[in-house]
């Protein structure tokens, strides 16, 4: 061995390096975000006082621990170079693109990806993710605003020399050292920093506002500047009971599924994004509307028969709940969701939600047994399953939080545009399904145990 070999830092260190230190550049920069994370943190205690059961199953399964530095941000890029060289950036952090979401099909010029860990240490020594949306300038319709905007992106870096030298350093020699590691947070950080000078000035700013308040967030600043952090909650509703207390003035509708026995997917809210004031070039003042506070309450992850039937639900309530305050909106969704199955042994046994299986006590003792299914090795006590934490999002729900908080509302001529080679292209890889990845955890997780109790 080489004395002289310096020992490189864990992509799960730096990630959960990077994701504490956007959380405190962020407290700095949104005072209202450090009260939303005592509002959550608070509920989140009560919940779990109140409820022993679910204390010890979030305990048992590593989720416990990952709940109070849990988060995902968002972030909005212009070009195919600054998606790529993000893909990089992220790479650093053990974070690859999971999904591919068309957020034109809700009339918002943009298509995503979640940069996030994959494998289940990862996820339990640090979820953060990062929802990551590029700019489809091709869905502007007007060619001079096309132009501007593409002349405009093309002038800016948003990353630093050194970040891009640290990230070129992490390719060629398969790590970083902790004082690189360190380095690297420090300048990766300014990618995501607000600036609250414009690089345009204020006619070329109103322009793209006009035509949509995302492409002049994405446009019309030096860097993608993070939008906001989102810490997860046990009681989502209590959380948006209780904002305007706290002093938040949040969102007039969660978004999601309704309130449930068992939580599915993703439920979110807000609170409403600030007015900052901005410089323009030309020495002329306005503001800007971006910066906002998310929550997001996680259930369990669907299957493609699942997400079907949520999908064809949801479609079902959406006209029922045009216009209604959050109450109402509520209580016509949950009307609507009595079809779907709120028990987890039915989702289990309709194949509907994913699953996690482990030998209990009972089974770990029983030596041999022939049993191969695992609904009955379950029934016998020598089996359980929990169900799998959705990690991904919503294109619906993403979509209703930007109008929320961007302003205006769905834009028809940008509806049914996905195109999901486009993106790859532009990421320089492929996007990893989602769903592959819940279906081979719960396949390697029932495996297993069939193997541990076959002797």
């Amino acid at each position: 061995m080489n004395p002289t070999a310096t020992a490189h830092v864990t992509a799960d260190e730096i990630r959960d390096r990077f994701s504490r230190a956007m959380s405190a550049m962020y407290q700095a920069e949104v005072p209202q975000y450090e009260t939303l994370l005592e509002l959550v943190a608070d509920v989140n205690q009560e919940v779990l006082e109140r409820d022993a059961a679910l204390a010890e199953r979030l305990a048992a399964h590593d989720e416990l621990n990952r709940l109070g530095v849990e988060r995902h941000g968002a972030i909005r890029v212009g070009t195919a170079d600054e998606l790529a060289m993000l893909r990089r950036l992220f790479a650093v952090m053990g974070m690859h693109p999971v999904g591919y979401y068309d957020l034109s099909e809700a009339g918002v010029p943009v298509h995503s990806t979640a940069f996030r860990p994959v494998d289940d240490a990862a996820l339990a020594r640090n979820p953060f993710r990062i929802f990551t949306s590029l700019l489809r300038l091709e869905l502007i319709e007007s060619e001079a605003l096309r132009e501007r905007a593409a002349a405009i992106l093309a002038e800016r870096d948003i990353f630093t020399a050194d970040a891009r030298e640290l990230i070129a350093l992490h390719e060629s020699q398969g790590g970083l050292s902790d004082q690189q590691a360190d380095r690297f947070v420090a300048e990766a950080l300014e990618t995501f920093r607000w600036h609250r000078d414009a690089t345009v000035d204020l006619d070329t700013y109103e322009a793209l506002h006009a035509e949509h308040r995302l492409i002049a967030d994405v446009v019309c600043f030096r860097g993608p500047h993070i939008n906001h952090l989102t810490p997860r909650t046990l009681d989502i509703d209590e959380v948006q009971r209780r904002m305007p207390a706290a002093g938040m003035n949040p969102k007039d509708v969660i978004e999601g599924p309704p309130r449930r026995d068992c939580p599915i997917l993703l439920r979110q809210t807000s609170f409403k994004a600030l007015e900052e004031v901005t410089r323009f070039k030309g020495e002329r003042q306005g503001t800007h509307t971006a910066r906002f506070g998310e929550i997001e309450q996680r259930g369990v992850a669907l299957t493609a028969e699942g997400r079907a039937l949520y999908d064809q639900l949801l479609s079902a309530s959406r006209q029922q709940t045009q216009g209604l305050d959050n109450a109402a909106h509520q209580r016509v969704l949950s009307e609507v969701f009595a079809d779907f199955p709120d028990d987890e042994a039915e989702l289990r046994r309709q194949g509907l939600a994913f699953f996690e299986y482990r030998l209990s006590e009972a089974g770990r003792a029983a030596g041999r047994v022939e049993e191969r299914d695992p609904e009955a090795l379950i029934e016998q006590g020598l089996a359980t399953a929990r169900p799998i934490t959705y990690e991904d999002f919503l294109p619906v729900s993403a979509a209703g939080i930007f109008q929320s908080n961007l302003g205006g509302g769905e834009n028809a001529a940008y509806v049914g545009n996905a195109n999901r080679e486009a993106f790859e292209a532009a990421l320089g890889a492929a996007v990893t399904d989602e769903l592959a990845l819940y279906a081979e955890r719960e396949r390697a997780s029932r495996a297993a145990v069939l193997e541990a109790l076959a002797g």
